[in-house]
């Protein structure tokens, strides 16, 4: 049985498809979710808690009209890691948020491709004038990322209570970009 949230904008790129999360995606997220790689996003998470934040991730949709993409290949293949709008209750802003599942996924541009398409969508058909990363100081990978999409650091911006945390601001997107 296949079980989908519906409306959910599906979002092609060049490489990727961009959707809600589905049902499939879970096994490759608790195996994500289980890892040192998800430190900087609250884990490693025992099956349980990694339960709980995929309902979290899910229930964004429902609760807020959008929420974060699940990608993966155009092609085919499994889930390579979610992307896009972030806004949960007591968050200060919108947030663009990124991770990759899979060490295999990394330095391909995926995530970038992900993200790229996540702020054009979130500026564009949702309206959104502003939008920040939360990112640890420790991870460099996603600093640079937020800075070659043209995000800046914003040390003046509230946060959400994460510790520690950069903020990092989007620049709105060239009209010719925004979705």
């Amino acid at each position: 049985m296949t079980v989908a949230l519906s409306p959910t904008p599906v979002i092609e790129t060049e490489r990727l498809i961009l959707r809600a999360p589905q049902a499939g995606d879970w096994e490759a997220w608790a195996a994500f979710a289980g890892d040192e790689r998800s430190r900087f996003v609250g884990g490693p998470l025992d099956r349980e808690k990694a339960w709980r934040a995929f309902g979290h991730v899910i229930g964004m949709w429902v609760l807020r009209g959008f929420g974060t993409f699940v990608f993966a290949p155009k092609d085919g293949g499994s889930a390579l890691g979610m992307c896009g709008p972030w806004y949960p209750e007591g968050w200060p802003e919108r947030e663009i948020g990124w991770t990759l599942w899979s060490p295999e996924a990394e330095g391909k541009g995926y995530a970038f491709e992900a993200a790229r398409t996540s702020i054009d969508h979130a500026f564009g058909a949702l309206g959104w004038d502003t939008a920040v990363s939360y990112i640890d100081p420790a991870n460099a990978r996603s600093i640079a990322l937020a800075e070659r999409l043209g995000a800046r650091r914003d040390d003046k911006a509230a946060h959400p209570g994460i510790e520690p945390c950069l903020v990092f601001r989007h620049p709105a997107p060239a009209a010719e970009h925004i979705l």
